[in-house]
């Protein structure tokens, strides 16, 4: 039977390695997967590197895992908000390396991972201190960069609902970077605000599908009786 309900947050990150690729969902606030910030940042893995569109916000969720020296690197379109003190501070000391991305060549890049693709071409940056060094090319007239997929090895997103299959549904603008990032990823994580029986999520209102899910965590422990009882560990 294919359950993948992990009803503790410890469990849902325990195999996030030092020195892995982790996208988190969220802009800014909206759809951010703080429970599982929190839960990585009590895991302990180290050097980091961390795809997000921005790079924290005052000192919770993404911020914290910063402020913890647990990310050596983040990828991000929006690194300075008023409230970027944590990213700020580490950045101008030397202790963070950051790689700036417009914010549409970003889901263009996650969303090429998640596609298979090899590479695309954006005229997002053409001329500018972000195309030096990459492979530029005319096409019809306009020029284009390069511009290679990200992967990541984990990605750590927040949803709505979902069912036992990891079929998942977002609320509104916390859907953003969500359904890109779980199909770019090797693991995704997904927290949800409760677990539903199979068949009550209308699919045509399913923007993720399962297979792109391998953990899905109910924050709180909601789950309808009616899927049988709580799964501990991993999905099997």
């Amino acid at each position: 039977m294919i359950d993948k309900v992990v009803h503790s947050l410890a469990m849902a990150v325990d195999d996030v390695r030092d020195g892995a690729t982790v996208m988190i969902g969220g802009f800014g606030g909206a759809g951010m997967p703080s429970e599982l910030i929190d839960a990585l940042i009590a895991q302990g893995a180290r050097d980091l590197t961390i795809v997000n569109n921005n790079a924290g916000n005052g000192e919770a969720g993404l911020a914290a895992l910063l402020k913890a020296r647990r990310v050596k690197k983040i990828i991000c379109s929006f690194p300075r908000q008023t409230d970027s003190q944590v990213f700020d501070g580490l950045y101008r000391a030397g202790e963070l390396e950051l790689e700036l991305v417009p914010q549409g060549n970003l889901a263009a890049r996650i969303q090429a991972a998640g596609s298979g693709l090899g590479a695309v071409y954006t005229p997002t940056g053409f001329g500018t201190l972000l195309a030096e060094g990459k492979e530029t090319r005319r096409i019809d007239g306009r020029d284009y960069v390069l511009e290679f997929p990200i992967h990541a090895d984990f990605a750590l997103i927040k949803a709505h609902r979902a069912d036992r299959w990891g079929n998942l549904v977002y609320r509104k603008t916390a859907r953003n970077f969500g359904p890109i990032m779980a199909a770019a990823a090797r693991c995704t994580v997904a927290q949800v605000d409760e677990v539903v029986p199979l068949g009550e999520l209308d699919p045509e209102a399913i923007v993720t599908p399962g297979i792109f899910v391998q953990r899905v965590v109910p924050i709180g422990g909601q789950r309808s009786p009616r899927n049988g009882a709580a799964t501990q560990g991993h999905a099997r």
